[in-house]
C-alpha cells in the first residue's frame, strides 16, 4: 500500500522520534511510505534531534508569532496544504493518507474525501486540552476539530483519556484505537551497552542510580522533585541522581543542588542527542518521572522500560495503562511529591525489586509496545475492499 504521511510539526525531538518510529514500522510491514513535512522539518533528516538546517522565513516567522497571529498562520496553512497534498496525490497516488493531527488543519481531510482516499488522524494534540501555547480561537478550533474527527476514516489516540475527552465533547467521532507511544527495541536494548564501563566513566560506579531524561520544564516537576529530595539524600548515602536534559528550570535546579553541596550526588549533564540516550539510561538502576499530564503518553517512559529500567511515575490514566504498580513499574499519587520522593528513596535499598520490575518492564515493551504494534493498529482502521 502507498501511504502518504503528512505532518505540520517541527519534526524534531519527541515528535521526530514518534514520526520516524511509525514510518519505519510501516515500511517494515511492507508498506511504501512517503513523508510530507513542513519545509525544512523532515524528521528523517534530523536524527540527532535537531531541526533540518534550512527553514523557510515563513516557518520562522510563524513559530515566533504571538498568540492569535500564530493561529492565523495555522489557518492560512490550509491553503498551502491543499496545493501540496493535491500535488502529492497526482504524483504519488497514495492509497492511504496518515496525518499527525494539528489544530485548524482541515485541508487534508477535505482533499482526501474529494479523491476517495482513506485518511487516518493520529491525535497527540487537541483544542480540548490545556496547551503550552494558550489557544485564543478556542471555539473555532473546536468546530474544525469536530468536523475533522467526524469526517476522517479513523482516529489513533495516544491514550484512553484523550479519546474520552473527544467522545464527551463531540459525540460522533470515527472508529478509533488507543495507541500509546512505543520504543525501538534495537536502539534501546540493554545488551548493547557496557553499563559498568559507562558508569565508571561518569564516576558513578558502585552507587545506586536513579535517573531522569527529559525537559526541565516546570510541568514535568523536576525542580519540585529535586528541591524535595535533596533534603533527604543523607538518608540514602548510596543513592545518586542522574538527571539528563535541559530547559528553563535547569539553572534553578543547578543552583539548588550547588547550594546544598550535592553536585557529586545529583548529576546534571544537560541536553544529549537522542542517539545518546540509551547509553545514559544504561547507567541507571531505576528512573523517575516526577510529573506528567492527564492525557499524554511520555516517550521516555517506554524508552526506560525497553532498557529494562523500572520507572517511578505519577498515576495519571495514560501512565497507569502502561505501568502496573509493582509489576512493570511503580506508581505514586499524582502531584504528591512527598510520595514520589519516598518511593525513590525506598527503592534505593531494594536491588531485587528493581531488577525484577526492570525485566518485566522490558518484556512488556517487547510484547506490546513496539512501533510495529502501533503500525498494525493504524492499518486495522483502513477499510478493506468491499467494506
Amino acid at each position: 500500500m502507498r501511504i502518504l504521511y503528512h505532518h505540520r510539526t517541527r519534526g524534531r525531538d519527541v515528535e521526530g522520534v514518534h514520526i520516524r518510529g511509525i514510518v519505519h514500522a510501516l515500511r517494515e510491514l511492507g508498506q511504501e511510505v512517503e513523508v510530507m513535512s513542513f519545509p525544512g522539518a523532515d524528521p528523517e533528516h534530523s536524527q540527532g534531534g535537531q531541526a533540518a538546517p534550512a527553514r523557510s522565513l515563513v516557518a520562522t516567522a510563524a513559530s515566533k508569532a504571538p498568540g492569535i497571529l500564530f493561529e492565523f498562520f495555522e489557518i492560512a496553512y490550509n491553503w498551502v496544504t491543499l496545493i501540496r497534498i493535491g500535488a502529492a496525490i497526482r504524483r504519488f497516488k497514495p492509497q492511504l493518507i496518515y496525518e499527525r493531527y494539528s489544530l485548524f488543519l482541515w485541508a487534508t481531510i477535505w482533499m482526501a474525501r474529494r479523491h476517495g482516499i482513506p485518511v487516518i488522524l493520529e491525535i497527540n494534540d487537541s483544542a480540548l486540552v490545556e496547551r503550552v501555547r494558550p489557544l485564543r480561537m478556542k471555539a473555532l478550533a473546536r468546530r474544525v476539530e469536530r468536523w475533522c474527527f467526524s469526517r476522517c476514516t479513523g482516529l489513533v489516540f495516544i491514550s484512553s483519556h484523550f479519546r474520552q475527552l473527544a467522545l464527551d465533547a463531540y459525540g460522533n467521532i470515527r472508529p478509533s484505537v488507543i495507541s500509546p507511544n512505543a520504543a525501538d527495541p534495537v536502539r534501546f536494548d540493554p545488551g548493547r551497552y557496557d553499563a559498568h564501563r559507562l558508569r565508571a566513566a561518569r564516576s558513578i560506579d558502585g552507587t545506586v542510580v536513579c535517573g531522569f531524561v527529559g525537559s526541565f520544564a516546570h510541568w514535568h516537576g523536576v525542580d519540585t522533585f529535586v528541591n524535595a529530595i535533596v533534603e533527604r539524600l543523607g538518608e540514602t548515602p548510596q543513592l545518586t541522581l542522574l538527571m539528563v536534559g535541559d530547559g528553563r528550570m535547569l539553572p534553578i535546579v543547578r543552583k539548588r543542588v550547588a547550594a546544598c553541596g550535592l553536585s557529586n550526588r545529583v548529576l546534571l549533564p544537560g541536553r544529549v542527542g537522542h542517539e545518546e540516550i540509551g547509553a545514559w539510561i544504561a547507567c541507571m538502576d531505576y528512573a523517575v518521572l516526577p510529573d506528567s499530564n492527564q492525557y499524554g503518553s511520555p516517550m521516555k517512559l517506554f524508552e526506560f522500560m525497553a532498557m529494562g529500567v523500572g520507572v517511578v511515575a505519577p498515576d495519571y490514566a495514560p501512565i497507569a495503562e502502561v505501568i502496573h504498580d509493582g509489576g512493570t513499574g511503580w506508581l505514586f499519587p499524582r502531584k504528591d511529591t512527598d510520595a514520589c520522593v519516598h518511593r525513590v528513596l525506598d527503592l534505593a535499598a531494594r536491588a531485587d525489586e528493581r531488577a525484577r520490575v526492570g525485566v518485566a518492564a522490558r518484556n512488556y515493551i517487547l510484547r506490546e509496545r513496539l512501533w510495529r504494534n502501533n503500525a498494525e493498529q493504524l492499518l486495522a482502521l483502513v477499510p478493506q475492499r468491499g467494506d
